[in-house]
């Protein structure tokens, strides 16, 4: 089937990228740096959807039955999943403030 540890770290990796490009691109738009922050939220879009590919992967295997051993690692690829998705809601809205308020 596939390795259990090696797919949720492929969670970890891909949702810690989301959020640090996240936060790259805040940073990049408090400077006024637009063009690269849309970049960087691109990029992170990318990072957000293969770690909810590795996920679904995940529910697939599983399909509600208990196939899945749960371990820490696992709750914890989903707490980074979780609040990767949220800093990049935030920080789209930030960003929005700062494009307002530069205009």
């Amino acid at each position: 089937m596939f390795d259990l540890e090696e797919t949720v770290m492929g969670i970890i990796i891909n949702a810690g990228q989301a959020r640090s490009l996240c936060y790259e691109a805040l940073h990049c738009a408090k400077k006024g740096q637009f063009s690269e922050a849309d970049d960087l939220l691109r990029q992170a879009n990318e990072a957000t959807r293969e770690a909810h590919a590795v996920q679904t992967r995940l529910i697939e295997a599983d399909q509600g039955t208990g196939q899945i051993q749960v371990s820490l690692v696992l709750v914890h690829a989903q707490d980074h999943l979780m609040t990767s998705m949220l800093a990049k809601e935030l920080v789209c809205e930030l960003i929005e403030l700062y494009r307002r308020q530069a205009a």
